[in-house]
């Protein structure tokens, strides 16, 4: 079960603004993650190996959220909210708390813009209200020439295949379920793309897989692909560097000493990679003619 906590404060004001996910503030209803993804940034050992056991639900999310915006809005502070920057904002437990579904009304309310990060499928619930925020969110005067709509949706995928998502994602919406309801996004007539975030070494990243990515991310009409290499943290049992060699030693032998090479003096792929990898999201980009970057003008 879960554990319901109280906190000081729910709305984060971002240091600076992404330019990939374009963030001005972040809020995450729940910390912690039921989806147990084996690569997550998060991960480390106060959290033990499932991340599930530490799971909480900040219980007076609403009630801050709603004089948070109130004061910003006031200020004329207006920004994209992204849910989540830490965790999913669709997990499991969104189904019992509704905390996200109460959030976005509020943010409706006050006319923020947001920007929905998630691997789940129960986002399509709430297209009522994400519909809203697109038509009426008032947008940042300094993303006005990018941007003239209140709602971005990106689907986050590492594999197309739902048996390597058993293996690394465990406890996400499997990979199928999030392209049908990515489609079902677009045919609603959401802004939505995808986050190529991460792709796995020698398994998703082949040129194989990878034309297999973009060929049905372009097939389901996708306005964007924001893709990212893996970076692998942590020495300890519940860090996501240790957790990911468990998982390619038993499931991928063949690639064990490739992936002990490659991590073994640092938490990201080397320079070459990066640099081959940058080059042939470009050149996949244009082929498939899908955008690298979020802009909802001339989409």
């Amino acid at each position: 079960m879960p554990k319901e906590i109280i906190v000081k404060s729910i709305l984060n004001k971002t240091k600076k603004r992404d330019s990939w996910f374009l963030d001005d503030y972040t809020l995450n209803p729940y910390s912690s993650c039921s989806f147990n993804c084996l690569y997550c940034y998060i991960r480390g050992s106060k959290y033990g190996t499932n991340l599930e056991s530490s799971l909480s639900v900040k219980m007076n999310t609403i009630e801050l959220l709603d004089k948070q915006l109130f004061n910003r809005a006031k200020k004329n502070q207006y920004g994209i909210i992204v849910l989540s920057s830490a965790t999913d904002p669709y997990l499991q437990v969104e189904k019992k708390y509704q905390l996200t579904r109460e959030a976005l009304k509020i943010i409706a309310n006050h006319k923020f813009p947001v920007h929905i990060i998630t691997k789940s499928d129960l986002v399509e619930r709430d297209f009522d209200i994400l519909d809203q925020i697109d038509k009426t969110a008032i947008i940042p005067e300094d993303l006005k020439y990018r941007l003239n709509r209140g709602t971005i949706i990106s689907f986050s995928f590492s594999t197309l295949s739902d048996e390597v998502g058993r293996i690394f994602e465990p406890g996400a919406t499997k990979p199928s379920a999030r392209l049908k309801t990515l489609e079902s996004a677009v045919k609603n007539n959401f802004f939505t793309g995808v986050s190529l975030m991460p792709l796995l070494p020698f398994i998703s990243d082949t040129t194989e897989h990878l034309n297999l990515l973009f060929k049905t991310f372009k097939g389901h009409n996708a306005h964007y692909i924001l893709p990212a290499t893996i970076t692998l943290f942590g020495e300890g049992p519940a860090d996501s560097k240790i957790l990911m060699l468990q998982a390619i030693k038993k499931h991928y032998p063949d690639l064990e000493n490739k992936y002990i090479h490659y991590f073994k003096n640092g938490s990201g792929m080397p320079t070459y990679y990066k640099k081959a990898f940058h080059n042939k999201m470009k050149e996949l980009c244009s082929q498939y003619q899908i955008s690298d970057s979020i802009s909802t003008i001339n989409n």
